[in-house]
């Protein structure tokens, strides 16, 4: 199957069936004939940006971000803020690195959206599988970013 119709299935799965895993996900592209592999479902995650969400119960779920906000034509900025508000628990800076925790899965994706939007303060960031860490330059760069996720969260 092509990529572009495995992302159009894997749409329609996310908005018909309550997926909280990789695995729930990959099973059901294999009841649908879809053969993948699931290093090729994180990528197809990242892509569509998926994002995992809480029901307010503690149960989370896999959720399309931009089907999931009205307007599509947000800049970059705004949508980093939408995302951080969805999947940051925590925030925290040691010396010139700003360390950003996320619900399990999303760091990855809070990653891609910060690094759409051009700040001055980021060199880079780096995720794992529920932290982020932005490099900035200097302390002070540090705290300017630290402050723009404080303020939004």
């Amino acid at each position: 199957m092509r990529k572009a119709d495995r992302h159009v299935l894997i749409k329609q799965l996310i908005n018909n069936h309550t997926i909280q895993t990789q695995e729930e996900l990959l099973h059901l592209l294999e009841e649908q004939g879809v053969t993948a592999t699931q290093a090729t479902i994180s990528r197809d995650i990242r892509d569509l940006q998926i994002v995992k969400t809480s029901d307010g119960h503690g149960h989370t779920k896999f959720e399309l971000f931009q089907e999931n906000h009205s307007q599509h034509d947000e800049t970059e900025k705004q949508r980093l803020i939408h995302v951080m508000q969805d999947v940051v628990t925590k925030i925290d800076r040691v010396q010139f690195m700003t360390i950003i925790n996320t619900i399990p899965d999303n760091a990855p994706i809070l990653a891609a959206a910060i690094d759409e939007v051009a700040m001055e303060e980021k060199v880079c960031s780096i995720a794992g599988f529920d932290i982020v860490v932005i490099i900035s330059r200097t302390e002070d760069d540090a705290k300017v970013i630290e402050n723009f996720f404080r303020t939004n969260v």
